[in-house]
Parts: C-alpha cells; sequence; structure tokens
C-alpha cells in the first residue's frame, strides 16, 4: 500500500492542537513564584482558607457538555445526586418533569434510548433555514424591524460562509486518502501494543518487524504532528480525523443539500420553539463523553483518594447536562440545559463552547436572565479561534440581543499557557473577555477506563 506522508490540507485548526509546551502534569494548579509556572496557586488559597478557618460548603457546579464517565475513579464520588430521584424506576419521582434525573440530564435524547450523536453546522442550519425567505428576493432593510434587521443579516452572514466554500472534490478526495491510510496504518499497527493504544512516544520506541511496518510508523508519526499535545492516543486521533473529515464533506455539499440532522427526529422537539424543555433522557453518559468527562476533572476531580489526578474544588457535585454532539450546539438545547441546570439547585453553570451565529439567541438570552435572577454565575470559554471577540461575534455571550445591556453574573475566560501568557489559540478581548485561565496542556479526566490526559481549550 502506497503511504501518503504528507499533506497540506491536514493542518486544519482545533482547540485540542495548539500545545505550546510540554508542561508539568498538573502545572495549573501549581505557583509562579515557588515552581515557576503560571498556574492558579491553589495550595495556597487552600492553606489560606485554613488559616482563616474557613470552611466550604458544597456547590453544585452544572457542565453543559457532551456527556461524562460516570463510572471514572475520579469522578463517580464527586457527581451531584438528585436526593429525591429514584434510580432506574422510569418515573419522574421529584416531579421536575425528568425522570430518573439522578445525575443530571441529556437533552440530545429520547426516552426510548436514541440519542443524538452529531449536529451540523450552525452555519448551514442558518443558510437552509431563511434561504427560502431570502434567497433572491430584493430586501429593503429600511422597511424591517430591528428582530427582522437581525434575522436578514444573520443569514446573509450565513450565505457569505457556506456558498462557493468547501473543499472540492479533489481536496475531498485526498482527505478520504489520507484517512484511509491513517485507519490503515492504525488497524496494522495498534495489535502491538497492550490494549490496541499508543501515544506517539510509545509508536517512536517501537520496533518495526520489517520495512511495511516502517513505513506504517513513520506515517503515523506524521499523523500524530498534526496534534501536538502531548500524550493523545491513537484512538483519540482517529476520532478526531474522521470527525474533521464528517465535517468537510458536510460544508463541501451544505448550499447543495439542507442538513441532515436527527435532533428533531430522535428528540421530538421543535428547535425553533422555546416553551418545550421537557424532552431528553437520562442517559448523560451517551456521545463522546471526552470534553466533558475532561471538564468534570478540572473542576471537581476526586482530591482525596489518593489516585489520578486532583480538581480544584474540594467541595463540588458535579452535574451533567449533555447539550453538545459533534458538531454545533442548538439554541434550544443551551437554553433547556441553563434552565433546567438552575432549577435543580446549580449554583455556577459552565459552558465551554461556542459558535459564531445563533439564530435563537433570544431563548438563550431569556434563560441567562432566569439564571441571573436566582443569582447563578454562568462561566463562558472565550473560545479558540485567535480571534478578539469584542469585533468577532462569539455566542452564547453576556449581550441581550438588539441592546448594550450585559448579563451581570457571567464570565467569560481566555485561555493561559504555563509561561503566564495568552495561549496562542485563544480568543481574547479587552470588553468580552475577563480574565484569562491556565488552558494548555491541561492533565485531566478521560473516558474509557480510568483514564487521563493533557488537552488545551
Amino acid at each position: 500500500m502506497k503511504i501518503i506522508l504528507s499533506i497540506s490540507l491536514l493542518f486544519f485548526v482545533t482547540f485540542f492542537s495548539h500545545a505550546q509546551q510540554q508542561a508539568l502534569q498538573g502545572w495549573h494548579l501549581k505557583d509562579q513564584k515557588t515552581t515557576g509556572y503560571y498556574g492558579i496557586s491553589l495550595d495556597k488559597a487552600y492553606h489560606f482558607l485554613a488559616e482563616k478557618k474557613l470552611k466550604s460548603t458544597p456547590v453544585i457546579v452544572a457542565i453543559l457538555d457532551d456527556g461524562i464517565d460516570t463510572s471514572h475513579e475520579d469522578l463517580q464520588k464527586v457527581l451531584w445526586v438528585n436526593p429525591k430521584e429514584i434510580p432506574g424506576n422510569g418515573l419522574d419521582d421529584d416531579g421536575n418533569g425528568y425522570a430518573d434525573d439522578v445525575h443530571g440530564w441529556n437533552f440530545l435524547g429520547n426516552p426510548d434510548g436514541r440519542n443524538v450523536q452529531s449536529n451540523s453546522s450552525e452555519w448551514i442550519r442558518v443558510y437552509w433555514r431563511f434561504k427560502a425567505k431570502y434567497e433572491g428576493i430584493s430586501i429593503d432593510t429600511g422597511l424591517l424591524s430591528r428582530e427582522q434587521k437581525y434575522e436578514y443579516a444573520l443569514w446573509q452572514k450565513a450565505r457569505s460562509g457556506v456558498v462557493g466554500k468547501g473543499m472540492n472534490e479533489t481536496e475531498l478526495n485526498n482527505l478520504r486518502t489520507y484517512l484511509a491510510n491513517a485507519f490503515f496504518c492504525d488497524s496494522t499497527l495498534k495489535s502491538n501494543f497492550a490494549g490496541s493504544e499508543f501515544t506517539a512516544k510509545q509508536l517512536a520506541a517501537y520496533k518495526p518487524a520489517d520495512k511495511m511496518e516502517k513505513d506504517l510508523k513513520e506515517f503515523f508519526l506524521e499523523v500524530f504532528k498534526q496534534f501536538s499535545t502531548p500524550g493523545i492516543t491513537n484512538t483519540f486521533v482517529i476520532d478526531e480525523l474522521q470527525q474533521y473529515v464528517t465535517g468537510e464533506v458536510r460544508r463541501a455539499s451544505g448550499d447543495k443539500f439542507p442538513p441532515e440532522d436527527n435532533r428533531r427526529e430522535i428528540t421530538g422537539d421543535d428547535e425553533k420553539l422555546e416553551a418545550n424543555r421537557w424532552y431528553g433522557n437520562a442517559n448523560i453518559s451517551n456521545g463522546a463523553l471526552m470534553h466533558g468527562s475532561h471538564l468534570a476533572g478540572i473542576v471537581g476531580a476526586n482530591r482525596s483518594n489518593g489516585i489520578g489526578m486532583e480538581g480544584i474544588a474540594d467541595n463540588v457535585q458535579i452535574m451533567m447536562v449533555r447539550t453538545s454532539a459533534e458538531g454545533d450546539e442548538y439554541d434550544k438545547d443551551i437554553a433547556s440545559g441553563i434552565r433546567y441546570a438552575v432549577d435543580n439547585g446549580a449554583k455556577v453553570i459552565n459552558m465551554s463552547f461556542g459558535k459564531s451565529l445563533s439564530p435563537d439567541k433570544k431563548m438563550i438570552d431569556d434563560a441567562i436572565k432566569y439564571a441571573v435572577a436566582k443569582d447563578v454565575l454562568l462561566v463562558q470559554a472565550a473560545g479558540n479561534s485567535k480571534r478578539n471577540i469584542d469585533a468577532f461575534d462569539n455566542f452564547p455571550n453576556p449581550k441581550y440581543l438588539l441592546t448594550d445591556t450585559m448579563a451581570t453574573n457571567w464570565i467569560t475566560v481566555g485561555a493561559s499557557d504555563a509561561g503566564g501568557l495568552a495561549a496562542s489559540f485563544s480568543n481574547y478581548g479587552a470588553k468580552l473577555v475577563n480574565l484569562f485561565a491556565p488552558g494548555v496542556a491541561i492533565y485531566s479526566t478521560i473516558p474509557g477506563g480510568n483514564k487521563y490526559m493533557s488537552w488545551d481549550g
């Protein structure tokens, strides 16, 4: 088999592919003066609290993300438990509208057990949602209301980002060939490693049995170089490559065919109707789980079991609210997730995702106002597009639609590295980014059998 050793198309940018340096595991918790790492000085913080004889009280932190590995050794004991819900009986024991929501809720599921695994791009969804209304029609914007102007501008933006923007067929075929070669290398090499998994370091140390294995090794080492975060495995790389190729194929046909989302079919919910929030299922361990599990570990991995790693908070309960799948989140699911978290006792809501378009922003704004009224803090990642979000839209955000009013209980956080600088991939903004915190090569929990990995974001 001929191995393609390089391909310019694959220098894509994603939040996990920008590690700026090899850093000590757990550097984000360290103190700069004593270790040289610009971490959060967590030990000093705990020492200060102890000196002042201040004791923590339990805090429920809701994480809106792609799910969580509830069986992980460092997460099991820190999961939020709904005290009024009886696990597995199929009933809504506490009457909150969500049956068996013991540790949280999955807004991307159906009571019959089916779950949404992928969403399309919001760009393509918006383009097709308003195409019949605006395509080829002369619009006098002076006659439009403020809301209609927003909608029209939204569609124009989506159109500019969809029509003629995808790869051509030659580029797609090259990309498919690259992925096929990666699959072949992986399937051949992994039998030589325990558990069929290996890192770049382990592969580099592997001695090939023949020339073919040598070629396969060299090729896959090149694949690993596309992801410079240390410690990732072949399984992770293959999964992310596959997602990337799938996304590019969809993007290439984005202006030709409507998106094939199965969200409405599976959930039975109309994403444009705000009133219905009672859809989904209790399976928060369905989906990719990678991002949500990693975040959960950073926030609150067990600090007293002496294994794996330690989270930041020592008295936290993690509530997982599944709103994310491969692709862009729906505004409806974000809004429903915020309201669910607030109604079930969360005092902090973490949202580490973002997108450039928000067709139902008012729906999210209403949910944010609800959270603010209940004194709940919303924490949003600034994003990983190397952009000034004062000038480029990044949603969700604290600015209410068509006003200059900002949500008060909101913090937007950019990513910093171990040297105290903004991460090369991080968004920024003097007005909309409130602070920077460690976000490069952060060691934390991942799904699949009590595993850990360093990751950017």
